[in-house]
C-alpha cells in the first residue's frame, strides 16, 4: 500500500537545472497547453470591411480558371449557377436597398447569363400575351368584334428587349472604359457584369406587365412607373460608386441617359403593347336607312 510520502510533490532535477540556468524562464502545465487559444478580431470601419470583401472576391475571381473566349467552356461558365442564386439575385433586383450594391452583394465577381436570358425571355412572353389579352378584354363585348392574335408583336418584343439588354450595356461599358483612361478615379465593371446587371434589372417589369392585363389606364401607368423606378434604382446604386468621383457634368449626364433609356423602354412597351383600343360606334348602313324612309313614306 502506498504511503503518504508517495503523494507529495517531488521536484525534478531537470526542471531545477533549467531554472538555475535561466531564472526568467517560465513553465507551462499540461492544462494550459490543452486550453484552446482564442484570437481577437479587430473590426474596423465600413470602408475596411468593404475593402476586405472586395479583396476576397478579387482573390476568388483570380483563382477561378478562365477559358478562351472562342471556346464553349467560356460561355458554359456563365450558366453554371443554381436556382437559389438566381432567386436571390432576382429578389435583390426587384427590391433594391439604398446603400446596397447589387453587383458587390449579389454577383460577387460571378456574373451569369442564365438569369438575364430567361428574364428577357419571360418578359417577351408576358408583354406579348398580356397585351393581346388586355385588348381582348377591352373589346370582346363589342358588336362585330373578332379576336385575331397579333403574333407579329412577339418578334417585335424579342428584338427590342434582347437588343436593349445587350446594346445598352455594351455602350455603357465602352463609355466607362474610355472615362477610366481620362480620369483614373473612375471605375467600371466587366462587360459580363454589366450585361448581367442590366438583365436582372428588367425583373421588375415582369410582374408589372402581368398586372397590366387589367384594362384601367391609370392603374397601368402606375405599375409602369413603379417598375421603372425600381429598375433604374438598381442601376444607379450599382454604378454610383464607380462614377461619383468623375466630373459632375459627366456624372449627371450619364445617370440621366441611363434613366432616360430605361423610361423609354418602359413607355414604348406600354404604348405599343398596352395601347388603349379605339371603340368605334356601330355604323348604320346608309342604304338601309334610306330604304326604311321610303317604306315609311309609302305607308
Amino acid at each position: 500500500m502506498a504511503s503518504a510520502d508517495d503523494f507529495k510533490f517531488h521536484e525534478f532535477d531537470e526542471a531545477s537545472d533549467l531554472l538555475a540556468a535561466d531564472p526568467n524562464a517560465t513553465t507551462k502545465s499540461l492544462g494550459e497547453e490543452s486550453r484552446p487559444q482564442h484570437a481577437t478580431l479587430l473590426v474596423g470601419g465600413d470602408s475596411e470591411e468593404e475593402e476586405g470583401e472586395s479583396d476576397q472576391t478579387e482573390l476568388l475571381a483570380s483563382q477561378k480558371k478562365t477559358s478562351s473566349f472562342w471556346t464553349f467552356q467560356y460561355y458554359q461558365d456563365f450558366f453554371d449557377i443554381d436556382t437559389y442564386q438566381v432567386l436571390d439575385r432576382v429578389r435583390g433586383s426587384i427590391l433594391p436597398i439604398p446603400g446596397k450594391n447589387f453587383v458587390r452583394n449579389h454577383l460577387r465577381n460571378n456574373p451569369d447569363l442564365y438569369g438575364p436570358f430567361w428574364i428577357c425571355a419571360t418578359l417577351v412572353i408576358t408583354v406579348t400575351i398580356m397585351g393581346n389579352l388586355g385588348t381582348y378584354m377591352r373589346l370582346h363585348d363589342q358588336k362585330g368584334y373578332k379576336y385575331s392574335p397579333e403574333f407579329h408583336k412577339l418578334s417585335v418584343a424579342g428584338v427590342t428587349i434582347y437588343s436593349y439588354a445587350w446594346a445598352v450595356p455594351l455602350g455603357l461599358w465602352g463609355f466607362l472604359q474610355w472615362r477610366k483612361g481620362v480620369s483614373p478615379e473612375v471605375g467600371s465593371y466587366s462587360f459580363m457584369e454589366t450585361v448581367c446587371l442590366y438583365g436582372y434589372s428588367l425583373s421588375a417589369y415582369i410582374p408589372a406587365t402581368v398586372l397590366c392585363v387589367v384594362p384601367f389606364e391609370i392603374f397601368r401607368w402606375i405599375l409602369i412607373l413603379v417598375a421603372t423606378g425600381l429598375s433604374s434604382l438598381v442601376l444607379v446604386l450599382a454604378f454610383w460608386p464607380h462614377i461619383r468621383r468623375d466630373n459632375k457634368v459627366v456624372v449627371i449626364s450619364l445617370v440621366a441617359v441611363m434613366v432616360a433609356l430605361h423610361v423609354l423602354l418602359a413607355v414604348g412597351c406600354k404604348v405599343y403593347f398596352f395601347r388603349q383600343p379605339e371603340i368605334s360606334d356601330p355604323v348604320v348602313p346608309v342604304a338601309n336607312t334610306t330604304a326604311q324612309k321610303i317604306i315609311q313614306v309609302t305607308n
